[in-house]
């Protein structure tokens, strides 16, 4: 079989170190005013009155609402899916509004079924064709509300996801982003841009397994907060107390975890790694290193960087769990789009490691499975 080649890739921006510590210091400046004194270090639990829920939960919420601009915020279980899921229920979905503009592109594996089980009506526009979208959001009868992907969805995509906010916004539309593997890795977010929602994962964030975070607009909070007045349901305080001691330390680690993505998929195009012919950094998912492999060896490499220390699979792509580098395949998202890519390419996240590190073990792994 012919080797093929890796298409044209857009990587988005990504934070660098002066607006990660610009960050930083917006979510301690919130939490000096939200949680002072000995309230940063106790925690409550339960369905607290007046609030529904507990009080440390309330004030970790105001905390990230401030810190990134959004009228308020709510946490919640279930982490990404789960924040996407109560985006829509409250935004769209609690308007009997199942109409929803969404990128022609595959769905992540879990957005695809919160579609199929909200009964979604997309109406499937092409992002990057900027003059198809216009006609969208200009027609009368489109729908109301717009559903963005931040991360890419196909490697091919090469649109502007916080200018689509911005368009569907002056197109009079409300807009709900998921912003998994994006929020703290790249200079804005939806919410930050008009968004009426920007939904994510605090787990993928170092934080406590199953929280999520819904940031955005007043009436699709508070909407949040009614539905879940339940004491097995709330995010209880000493889980958002973590979430938060953890956030706060993540946009300056991953500042400098984009610079060794970056500078990992230039040493492998410079040849640093014999059997892997070309690279390219990619947001598929997270910022990754998309590596070509000189023979349809992935599988068997991914299996030998593991032996030598890689991770073998994600655990939430940059959650507390994992350490050594990811040497995965490319998601299954991306290849339903390319699938020839399959069993050539390895989906490379650093995660803590440098990248010489990486370069050490992916030398190791296609040398034992060349050899």
């Amino acid at each position: 079989m012919q080797r093929p080649t890796l298409p044209p890739i857009s990587p988005l921006p990504y934070q660098d170190e002066a607006g990660a510590f610009e960050l930083q210091q917006r979510l301690v400046k919130a939490t000096t005013e939200e949680l002072p004194g000995a309230l940063a270090y106790t925690a409550d639990a339960g369905v607290r009155p007046p609030l529904g829920r507990p009080d440390t939960t309330a004030r970790v919420e105001r905390v990230l609402a401030k810190a990134f601009g959004a009228q308020a915020a709510c946490l919640v279980q279930g982490a990404g899916t789960g924040a996407i899921r109560v985006a829509l229920s409250a935004g769209p979905w609690r308007l009997n509004d199942r109409r929803l503009i969404v990128h022609d592109a595959p769905d992540y594996t879990t957005t695809a079924t919160t579609f199929h089980d909200g009964m979604v009506e997309p109406l499937r526009v092409d992002y990057n064709d900027s003059e198809a979208l216009a006609n969208v959001l200009a027609a009368p009868d489109s729908p109301k509300w717009l559903y963005l992907q931040h991360s890419r969805q196909k490697l091919t995509d090469s649109y502007d996801p916080i200018k689509v906010v911005e368009l569907a916004k002056q197109a009079g539309k409300r807009v709900i982003v998921d912003e998994n593997y994006t929020v703290v890795r790249t200079p804005v977010i939806g919410v930050e841009r008009g968004a009426s929602a920007s939904a994510f994962s605090l787990f993928k964030l170092h934080g406590p397994p199953g929280v999520g975070v819904v940031l955005g607009d007043a009436d699709i909070i508070e909407a949040a907060h009614r539905s879940n007045y339940s004491g097995g349901g709330q995010v209880q305080g000493d889980q958002a107390l973590t979430a938060l001691q953890q956030l706060v330390c993540d946009p300056l680690n991953w500042a400098r975890q984009s610079q060794e993505t970056i500078k990992l998929a230039k040493l492998l195009n410079a040849g640093a790694v014999p059997g892997i012919v070309a690279a390219a950094n990619a947001n598929t998912q997270d910022l990754n290193c998309i590596a070509l492999l000189e023979n349809q060896i992935g599988e068997q490499v991914q299996a030998k960087a593991a032996e030598f220390g890689a991770a073998p699979y994600p655990v939430g792509a940059n959650s507390k769990y994992e350490i050594g580098p990811m040497i995965y395949r490319l998601s299954s998202s991306n290849l339903e789009e390319q699938p020839e890519l399959k069993g050539w390419t390895l989906r490379i996240n650093p995660m803590r490691a440098s990248a010489d590190l990486v370069v050490d073990i992916l030398s190791k792994a296609i040398n034992a499975v060349v050899a």
